[in-house]
Parts: structure tokens; C-alpha cells; sequence
């Protein structure tokens, strides 16, 4: 049965969850403050990621954490405040950075990532809009052993988990990289990666959503909602009021604002992450991670992007010019030759990434509320993740069988 459906939050979720839910048939409508035009679904590296199986909350990270407080131009930093929200989710990331947390979590990542890259496929397959998408896998380089090593044993748990992992010497890398000059020791190659280029994929979409009928309400936010009996009858923007039969909750790092609303305290953190474009010729055409620096630098279509830091420090787009600078750096000291211009540095764009505790993200109904839907938390995943959490939400919504098992995602899970 169509059902008239409210998408709240208009990135790479919210436009695949109502590119889902029109292909059951239902009426969607989808609802941004924004322009459609930014946010951290147009500045990310635009890697699918299967081979992203370790969590962020992962062991050692509090220890290196602390570390990397003082150094400001560290790839993750954590902005020590006295908010009761963020003391919260920093002992429940402090409870699932942990092994077994780990462990257990690895295979969750791992199947909602190939069934969204199959998705992305797909997509791609329909012809119905033409994105930039490759599937040149994703480069691991690194400069020292030690780095090398820990990648490794990653590589080696990415076998074990039935994915490929190949360990490759600085001449194997040259070979396969030829006209980059990457100036490493090794790497660690996974060839299940694909990327695309984010500012291609989100307008054609966009545009493919409105052809199909989907409505698009701009710069509109939602500033209350009407609910009786765990049931959303209503929502109020400052334009309209808008009767819904079910909502989508997918704002990002915005979601908990909302959510408190339904007494439903998602546990959800921004992570600021920044990009430099370079359009000028860098002879990059694969994928890579720039391990000791954790930069991730991708060849899109018509520029190469570097990206990176995860830094957590509340719901701001300040740029940060160190930040900035540590990621033109990092390129630099990688590839031999290669200059970040103070144009392209001053050009640096941000975006806030929502971070869940254990690094999985939320997707699924809460026993708060019998016709929201909630779809967000999903860190430095979200674009990888953006075609599964569409299709898994439009499952819940149509009341079909869903794809994967959706316990590990339960907005109510404990921490």
C-alpha cells in the first residue's frame, strides 16, 4: 500500500532511501535545510569500502586519542567539552573500543558494504542517470614498517573474512602506479573498492528523484512534529505543516536534535572531515590511503581529491587551516613532486560526518516511535553505505524482508 512518506535530511541517505521507497510505489517527499548542494556528502574521498572491516571504535584509538590532542595537525582529534551528550558518547566509544566489540562487528561491516557496492552496480547497470564509478580497488601506502605491519594484519583478517588483500613492494606499486612518484616503502592493495565522485553522483541523482516525482523542499527545516501514541501524525517546518503516514530520519549529525523530540536520545557525535581538490594533472589513477598520515587521496572525474582528519568538536563548518595544511603536507611528502598551491588550500571545504559510538551505524525503528524510521551514524561510511541503508529502509517501510539482519544497527541497541 503507498504510504505518503516525509524524508528528513537530503544526503547521500536520505536521496537513496526515497530513491528505495518511489521504486515501492510510495509518495516521498524529501525535506533539507540546505540547497542540495553540501555537506559531507559532497567533500568525502567517494570510496566504497568493503574493505573498511575494522570499526572506528577501535582498540588503542582512546590511547592514540589522547596523543594526537596535542598535535594539532593530527588526523583525529577530540575536542574535550562539558556537554553531557558528548561525555555519553564518549564512554559508550570508550566501551565499544574493545576486541571482541571489534570482532563481532566485522562481518556486519562487511556484508551491508558488498550488498551497497552490488547496489552501486546496479545503479550504475540501469543507466537510468550515469555517474562516475571504477572499480580499481584501494591502495594502502605506507612509509615505515610498523605502518606496514598493522595494515597487514588487517590485510590478513580481510582474507580470513573472504576478501582479497595483496601485500605489494614500493616496484610493484610503480608498476601499477607509474606517473604518480609515490614515494613509499609498500602497500597494502584491496582490489573490492570502488570509488566514485560525489559532486557527479548527488545532483544527477537529485535530478533523476524529481523526474521520477519525488518532491524536493529546500532550505526548509523541520522545527517540530506532532505525535500521539508513539505515532507521528505531523510536521512542522517554518513554511508548512506536512501530514505524513511514515517518517525517515536521516540528518546526519542533525538527527539527535530531532530525535530528542520522540525522548529517543541518539547517541551521535560530528566528526569534521576536510577535502582539497587539485585539478591539475597528478597521474594518480588509483585509490589510496596515505597510511601514517590517514589522508585518502582519489582520482574523480576531472580532479583528484585529497581528504581526511576526524575531528570531533560539536556541530561547526570552521575551517581549519592547520588541518587544512597537515592534509596538503601529507600529499606532498607522498608523491614526489606534487604542490598544494595556497588557492587550492584557501578552496578546503568541510564537512561533518555523524558518529556513533561503535561505529555501526543506526538503521531501523526504535520502540520510541511506531512510524519513524531512523537511517544515520554511519561516520566516515556513509557514502559507502548510502544505496544499502536506502534499500534496507524502504524493506522496513514496505514490511518486507530485509536484505540483512538489522539488529546490529537497532537505534535502541545498548552501549
Amino acid at each position: 500500500m503507498s504510504k505518503k512518506i516525509v524524508i528528513i535530511g537530503g544526503g547521500i541517505i536520505g536521496l537513496c532511501s526515497a530513491y528505495y521507497l518511489q521504486k515501492e510505489g510510495h509518495e516521498v517527499t524529501v525535506i533539507d535545510k540546505s540547497d542540495f548542494t553540501s555537506g559531507a556528502s559532497f567533500v568525502n574521498a567517494g570510496y566504497l569500502t568493503p574493505s573498511h572491516i575494522i570499526s572506528l571504535a577501535a582498540p588503542g584509538i582512546i590511547t592514540k586519542g589522547i596523543k594526537w590532542m596535542f598535535n594539532s595537525e593530527s588526523p583525529f582529534y577530540v575536542k574535550p567539552r562539558l556537554d553531557a551528550e558528548f561525555l555519553k558518547w564518549s564512554l559508550a566509544f570508550k566501551k565499544s573500543a574493545n576486541a571482541k566489540k571489534v570482532e563481532s562487528s566485522i562481518s556486519v561491516i562487511r556484508d551491508i558494504n558488498l550488498l551497497s557496492r552490488d547496489l552501486y552496480d546496479d545503479l550504475k547497470a540501469s543507466k537510468e542517470f550515469d555517474f562516475h564509478y571504477e572499480r580499481k580497488g584501494l591502495l594502502m601506502a605506507y612509509k615505515t614498517d610498523k605502518a606496514g605491519e598493522a595494515e597487514w594484519k588487517v590485510g590478513q583478517r580481510l582474507i580470513e573474512a573472504g576478501l582479497n588483500a595483496e601485500m605489494l613492494t614500493k616496484e610493484e606499486i610503480k608498476k601499477r602506479e607509474p606517473n604518480a612518484n609515490l614515494d613509499v616503502k609498500g602497500g597494502v592493495f584491496y582490489d573490492c573498492d570502488a570509488h566514485t565522485t560525489p559532486s557527479d553522483f548527488m545532483p544527477k541523482m537529485l535530478a533523476q528523484l524529481k523526474k521520477l516525482g519525488v518532491k524536493i523542499l529546500a532550505k526548509e527545516e523541520v522545527e517540530d512534529l506532532e505525535i500521539s501514541n508513539k505515532i507521528i501524525s505531523k510536521l512542522i517546518t517554518n513554511k508548512r505543516e506536512i501530514v505524513v503516514d511514515q517518517v525517515v530520519l536521516a540528518a546526519g549529525s542533525w538527527s539527535p536534535l530531532l530525535s530528542k523530540k520522540l525522548g529517543l536520545k541518539l547517541l551521535i557525535q560530528a566528526g569534521k572531515g576536510y577535502r582539497i581538490n587539485l585539478k591539475k594533472e597528478t597521474g594518480i589513477t588509483i585509490p589510496t590511503i596515505l597510511l601514517e598520515a590517514k589522508v585518502a587521496v582519489t582520482p574523480m572525474n576531472g580532479f583528484t581529491r585529497f581528504a581526511g582528519t576526524m575531528e570531533i568538536g560539536g556541530i561547526n563548518h570552521d575551517i581549519n587551516p592547520v588541518r587544512v595544511n597537515a592534509i596538503a603536507k601529507a600529499g606532498e611528502s607522498f608523491y614526489k613532486g606534487l604542490k598544494v598551491s595556497e588557492a587550492e588550500k584557501n578552496d578546503a571545504q568541510c564537512g561533518l560526518r555523524p558518529c556513533s559510538p561503535d561505529g555501526l551505524p543506526f538503521i531501523g525503528k526504535s520502540l520510541k516511535c511506531n512510524n519513524l524510521t531512523i537511517a544515520t551514524g554511519h561516520a566516515m561510511m556513509g557514502w559507502s553505505l548510502g544505496p544499502a541503508t536506502g534499500k534496507l529502509v524502504s524493506e522496513i517501510i514496505s514490511e518486507k524482508k530485509t536484505s540483512l539482519d538489522l539488529n546490529p544497527f537497532h537505534p535502541d541497541r545498548k552501549f
